[in-house]
């Protein structure tokens, strides 16, 4: 389980030398709520397999995460009362990733608590478009 870095806060708690509220734990995944949450019900959901970016994980782990990752945001919702939520995901310090391993957090939305967010879009040129879609096509080909 372990690689070169450090072993990061979520390594101790799947190692049990710091403590976790788990709401759910199969052999691949580990789901626990978040210490500092942003609503009731804010869950962490990690995979077992000790990696610091979704792009590193396994196949197996990766699809391990999508089949419990529904089953817990339907049970956070039941278990809050929420009718909205936010699955996020971060990778990298850029994209604000404070944890290096991977993790998904579910965020009830309830009144005016839970995730806010900023959301600046902007205009998708056709020629550019076109250019990326080659390109991810040809890294898809590849074998990602």
């Amino acid at each position: 389980m372990m690689n070169q870095s450090p072993p990061t806060i979520f390594d101790k708690i799947l190692s049990g030398d710091i403590p976790s509220y788990r709401v759910y734990e199969d052999s691949q995944v580990y789901a626990f709520l978040d210490i500092g949450p942003l609503s009731d019900g804010h869950t962490l959901v990690i995979p077992k397999e000790r990696k610091a970016f979704l792009h590193e994980l396994s196949d197996e782990s990766a699809a391990a995460l999508g089949r419990v990752l529904p089953r817990l945001c339907r049970a956070v919702m039941k278990a809050t009362g929420a009718s909205a939520y936010n699955v996020l995901q971060n990778n990298g310090s850029e994209a604000h990733q404070a944890v290096f391993h991977v993790h998904f957090h579910i965020i009830p939305k309830r009144g005016g608590s839970g995730l806010g967010l900023r959301w600046d879009p902007r205009a998708l040129d056709a020629a550019e478009a076109e250019r990326l879609v080659g390109r991810i096509r040809g890294a898809l080909e590849e074998g990602g």
